[in-house]
């Protein structure tokens, strides 16, 4: 078992270092690779919200506990968040907005609202990729009703297999798991009625920020 598992990861990887240019990439909609960046960052958004997910763009790092703030009281969700350890960096300035009670960690069965932190998000159809780890536990994307992503607006990138590349970490690593998220959960298995919600978040708030966090030494 542990041989197919690495022979599946190799393949894996062979597959992003080869990018787009890889035979079996998929074709991206017309226009996309060549597109300027400020055009990816209205594609995904566009497309984004055609899913029914919210999105807003935002320049600094600390604009964002004021957006997410400003997202709570209008959708008038208790202003309590559990944040990714990655987004616990002083430069956002949590303390600073004293209505929000924040906590550290992953997500538990009563959290309303989480915050957490994108790989990637692919413009051709405004999908976040999410990555587990340490810093982004996988449950605070799926566990709460109100999914808040941090988007850095630089990785936002035009085609999946592009998010494949940004997926790998400096030495070569995977993470032991990677989700594509397109909108808030949804099913039209009951009467034919589209439902948000039915197993996992009802809404999903994306964040596009342009300052990047500052990376760990």
């Amino acid at each position: 078992m542990t041989g197919s598992r690495e022979q599946i990861l190799e393949a894996l990887r062979k597959t992003a270092s080869n990018g787009a240019d890889s035979p079996t990439s998929v074709e991206p909609i017309p226009g996309a690779v060549d597109a300027d960046h400020r055009d990816l960052i209205r594609q995904f958004t566009s497309n984004a919200e055609g899913v029914s997910t919210e999105c807003r763009h935002i320049a600094t790092l600390s604009e964002i506990p004021g957006a997410v703030a400003a997202y709570l009281r209008l959708h008038n969700i208790p202003h309590e968040i559990t944040l990714a350890p990655a987004l616990a960096h002083p430069s956002i300035g949590w303390d600073d907005h004293r209505l929000l009670r924040t906590r550290v960690g992953t997500a538990e069965a009563n959290d309303r609202a989480a915050v957490t932190l994108a790989i990637a998000g692919v413009a051709e159809t405004g999908t976040l990729l999410l990555a587990s780890s340490p810093q982004t536990p996988t449950l605070l994307s799926f566990l709460p009703e109100t999914s808040i992503v941090i988007l850095e607006s630089a990785s936002i990138v035009p085609i999946y297999e592009r998010a494949w590349q940004l997926l790998i970490d400096p030495h070569g690593q995977l993470p032991r798991s990677a989700n594509f998220v397109t909108g808030p959960s949804r099913t039209g298995d009951i009467g034919q009625k589209l439902e948000l919600g039915a197993h996992g978040p009802r809404r999903l708030f994306v964040i596009i920020v342009d300052e990047a966090l500052p990376k760990e030494s």
